[in-house]
């Protein structure tokens, strides 16, 4: 597939900066040894059998190592862990990634690398690849996942800078009623 020419990737970028993100860390094992990097590309893709969806960049080192396994885990990162987001997309701090940011983890349920602190982890294993454009979408069907219910807000990314939440007044919700 050719890229549009009349689309700039900075311009495209900037543009779709303007979308809201939660923060992850998509992890794996390369053996023993646990890999991570930050990701904001995760969607839910279908509630049964329960799917979600990861887009890697095909020229990332986790890539190939989630092609070979047919296993990853998503740790949705809290506000407070704006250090790891910034140390697992490559930032020039030490440790760095290649320590595992010197981050606190356990292995999960199905052993795959999960970040004490995360406020939701899931460990899937992957059931369809597709490509497109320079990322692979990994389709991964959820075998544990799991949340603590009194956590801190979430770490939210928005035109290239982190933002935290403000409790607003409560208002009730509108159109579709929660169930």
């Amino acid at each position: 597939m050719r890229a549009n020419p009349g689309i700039d990737a900075d311009v495209f970028r900037r543009v779709m900066g303007h979308f809201v993100t939660g923060v992850t860390v998509v992890s794996a094992l390369d053996g023993d040894r646990p890999l991570g990097i930050t990701v904001n590309a995760l969607s839910s893709v279908s509630l049964d059998p329960p799917l979600v969806m990861v887009a890697l960049d095909r020229r990332r080192f986790l890539t190939p190592i989630v092609r070979a396994t047919g296993r990853y885990a998503v740790n949705i990162l809290s506000e407070d862990q704006q250090a790891l987001s910034d140390c697992f997309a490559g930032a020039p701090v030490e440790p760095g990634r290649e320590a595992f940011c010197g981050a606190a983890w356990h292995p999960g349920q199905t052993g795959l690398p999960l970040l004490d602190g995360a406020i939701a982890t899931l460990e899937c294993t992957v059931v369809g690849t597709f490509s497109a454009g320079d990322h692979d979408l990994f389709i991964g069907r959820v075998d544990t996942l799991a949340n603590e219910l009194a956590h801190p807000m979430p770490l939210l990314y928005y035109r290239r800078r982190y933002l935290r939440i403000e409790h607003a007044a409560t208002a009730e919700v509108e159109g579709k009623p929660e169930r």
